[in-house]
C-alpha cells in the first residue's frame, strides 16, 4: 500500500474542509455560525443621543440591521452583563457592560491542527496554524484558536497573552490562571520575552550574492494607514525596532531569522516590505490584494519558531519551539 505523501494529505484535508464548508451552507436548517461566549462592551459614559440600547447598537455597529438587532435582543442574545435582560425599550444606561453573542454567515472551516507544547497550572503555550485567527473576529467566531482549546482543556478562563496575525503561524502564549495573569501579561509590557519568527522571501540581487550571514538591524516609525487593518512606514520618531538575519539561500528564495523588540501591528511584514524582501505570499505588503477565501496553498512564510522567558513566578528559564516548517522552504 502506498502511503501519501505530505502534500498529498494536504490537498485532501483542503478538500475535505471545502465540502463540508459547502455542505454547512447549503443545508437547509444552516443558518449561522453563533459565538458560545459573549462578547462584552461597555456603554459610553457619554450619552451621544441614545435613547435606548438598541439606538446605541445601531449606531455602533451599521453593517447589521436594526432587524437583527431585534430578533437578537428578542431572542436573549444581548443582555446586560449581570445577565438581565433587555428589551427594545430599554432606556441607554452611561457606563454600564452590555453582553452580546457575535453571529457570522458560512464560517470558514480552517483545515489544519494546532497543537498543546505547553501546560502547566499557570500557562499554556499552542502551536497555531496559518490561517486561524487566535480570537474571534470578522467572519470568525468559533473557529479561532481560543475556542479550540477551551474545547480541549475544558477550561472556561483562558487568555492569550499577546498577538499572533491569523496569517502567521507559531507560538501563542496563553494565561489560564487569573491569579498570576498579571505577572506573565508584565513579561510583554517590560519587554523581557525573547520572540524569534521564520520568513522566506525572495532576494534581492544583492542579497542574493552577498556572503552569509547577513544582518540588518530595523528602526523606524510604523503608524496606522487606509484602510485601518493595514500600517505603514511613515516618517518620525521610531516606534518599531527589529533585527532580521538572513541564514540559508535556496535559488532565489532566502530564509530569513528576525527578532522584533516592539509589538507593533504588521511589524516584521512592513521591516522585511522596507529590505525590498516582502514576505512570500504576504497579501497585504507591497500591495493590498482584494479579499477572498482563505488560499490555504500558499499560507504567509512566517512562522513564530520560538519563545523564550525566565518564568516570572518561578525564576526557571523557559523556552519553546515550534515544530511546523515554512512550506516555501526546501526540506
Amino acid at each position: 500500500m502506498q502511503v501519501p505523501t505530505a502534500s498529498e494529505r494536504q490537498r485532501a484535508a483542503i478538500v475535505a474542509a471545502f465540502m463540508l464548508h459547502c455542505a454547512l451552507i447549503f443545508l437547509p436548517e444552516y443558518t449561522v455560525s453563533i459565538a458560545r461566549q459573549a462578547s462584552e462592551i461597555t456603554l459610553p459614559a457619554v450619552n451621544d443621543g441614545w435613547h435606548t440600547v438598541l439606538q446605541f447598537l445601531c449606531s455602533q455597529f451599521p453593517f447589521i440591521s436594526e432587524a437583527i438587532w431585534r430578533q437578537r435582543i428578542a431572542a436573549g442574545k444581548v443582555h446586560w452583563f449581570n445577565g438581565a435582560a433587555i428589551s427594545a425599550d430599554t432606556p441607554f444606561m452611561p457606563s454600564k457592560r452590555l453582553c452580546y453573542y457575535r453571529e457570522v454567515t458560512a464560517e470558514p472551516v480552517i483545515p489544519f491542527a494546532h497543537q498543546i507544547v505547553y501546560q502547566d497550572e499557570h500557562i499554556l503555550v499552542a502551536d497555531k496554524p496559518h490561517f486561524l485567527p487566535v480570537t474571534p473576529g470578522g467572519e470568525y467566531v468559533n473557529e479561532c484558536l481560543l475556542a479550540r482549546l477551551k474545547r480541549d482543556t475544558g477550561l472556561s478562563d483562558i487568555a492569550p497573552l499577546h498577538r499572533l496575525d491569523r496569517d502567521t503561524a507559531g507560538l501563542v502564549l496563553f494565561s489560564v490562571n487569573a491569579q498570576s495573569r498579571a505577572a506573565y501579561y508584565q513579561l510583554f509590557s517590560e519587554g523581557t520575552i525573547n520572540k524569534q519568527y521564520q520568513a522566506v522571501a525572495r532576494l534581492t540581487q544583492q542579497a542574493a550574492t552577498a556572503a552569509l550571514p547577513q544582518h540588518w538591524h530595523i528602526a523606524n516609525r510604523i503608524e496606522k494607514s487606509t484602510p485601518r487593518f493595514i500600517n505603514a512606514i511613515v516618517a518620525g520618531e521610531a516606534n518599531a525596532q527589529s533585527t532580521i538575519s538572513l541564514v540559508a539561500k535556496s535559488g532565489e528564495l532566502g530564509l530569513f531569522e528576525l527578532t522584533p523588540h516592539s509589538g507593533k501591528t504588521h511589524q516584521l511584514r512592513l521591516h522585511m516590505l522596507s529590505l525590498a524582501m516582502p514576505i512570500l505570499h504576504d497579501n497585504y505588503y507591497p500591495e493590498l490584494k482584494p479579499k477572498q477565501a482563505p488560499q490555504f496553498e500558499k499560507p504567509l512564510q512566517l512562522l513564530a519558531k520560538q519563545l523564550s522567558f525566565t518564568d516570572p513566578l518561578t525564576q526557571q528559564p523557559q523556552q519553546f519551539s515550534s515544530k511546523q516548517q515554512l512550506s516555501a522552504w526546501p526540506g
